[in-house]
């Protein structure tokens, strides 16, 4: 099998890349071997790699400088996705895309299933619904998985910055109005190469037959306050942190140019009963992660 992976640096992308080498060919590209928002030489990367599955990890993912650069977040999000959709459609290939809670507004309070409505609050919100409606309209084989608060032991993602914090500041002053369901970057990675494993050998059909929106996220839903708790308490180096207490806080203390969903978890149960298969609860993937970063 061939596949064609982008956003092979980000913090999910560099999880697919090695998960995902037991199919067959990956080829892989990050920023500096392309950009996706040169939306001719995507075209022309797809049609010369020729791959059956199309894995799109990348991602305008800077929320608030997202509200200043709108036309970027756009192409890269919303129009670099439908070009992956058709070309994957001429080819009669598979597209899997991964999107995002913040296509909610938060507001039901409760998890969110793939049928409710849609309310993004920012300019990034918007572009990865944009893109999710793209790719719909395109049509063909895809698959398009909603998932949150994804984060790895690599680069500067939450878990990683709650840890460093710990080893400098004494007191941590975390939300406690912001809820979701924390997803592990590899578990998603392996995750997603279960299920094209069980695709195969008639992986577009498979596909085709299953085309929609899934909402794939840590099993269970928590607090900011509490998931950085459990960070703090999961730490294997606990030992380091020079933490001594965590106090509470209401996003509206931390003011940011793009405005949050706060409580936005999801309902698995679609995918769950389409490909069975799980993401473990949230807390227990946190330690496998802490344990073998």
């Amino acid at each position: 099998m061939r596949i064609l992976l982008f956003g092979k640096n980000g913090q999910l992308g560099w999880e697919l890349e090695r998960t995902l080498a037991p199919l067959g060919e990956v080829h892989a590209y990050g920023s500096s071997s392309l950009d996706v928002a040169d939306l001719k030489a995507l075209e022309r990367v797809i049609n010369e790699v020729k791959p059956q599955v199309i894995v799109n990890a990348s991602a305008y993912t800077a929320v608030d400088r997202a509200e200043e650069e709108v036309d970027l977040a756009m192409q890269v999000n919303a129009h670099a996705p439908a070009v992956m959709a058709e070309s994957a459609r001429k080819l009669n290939a598979t597209l899997i895309h991964y999107s995002t809670d913040y296509v909610f507004d938060g507001a039901k309070n409760a998890a969110y299933a793939e049928d409710d409505s849609t309310n993004p609050l920012n300019v990034y919100g918007q572009s990865k619904l944009n893109g999710e409606q793209a790719i719909g309209q395109v049509g063909g084989a895809h698959v398009i998985f909603r998932t949150s608060w994804v984060y790895s032991l690599r680069g500067d993602g939450f878990v990683s910055k709650v840890l460093s914090w710990s080893r400098k500041q004494e007191t941590l002053r975390i939300v406690t109005d912001q809820t979701g369901s924390p997803s592990w970057a590899r578990m998603l990675a392996e995750v997603t190469l279960a299920v094209i494993a069980q695709s195969l050998p008639a992986s577009q059909k498979y596909f085709s037959e299953k085309s929609g929106i899934y909402h794939l996220g840590g099993t269970g839903s928590v607090s900011r306050f509490d998931f950085v708790c459990a960070i703090l308490r999961l730490d294997p180096k606990a030992g380091e942190q020079k933490t001594k207490s965590v106090e509470p806080a209401l996003t509206a203390d931390f003011p940011t140019p793009a405005c949050r969903p706060l409580v936005t978890p999801l309902n698995c149960s679609r995918f769950e009963s389409a490909f069975g298969l799980r993401l473990p609860g949230w807390e227990e993937s946190l330690r496998l992660a802490l344990e073998k970063p």
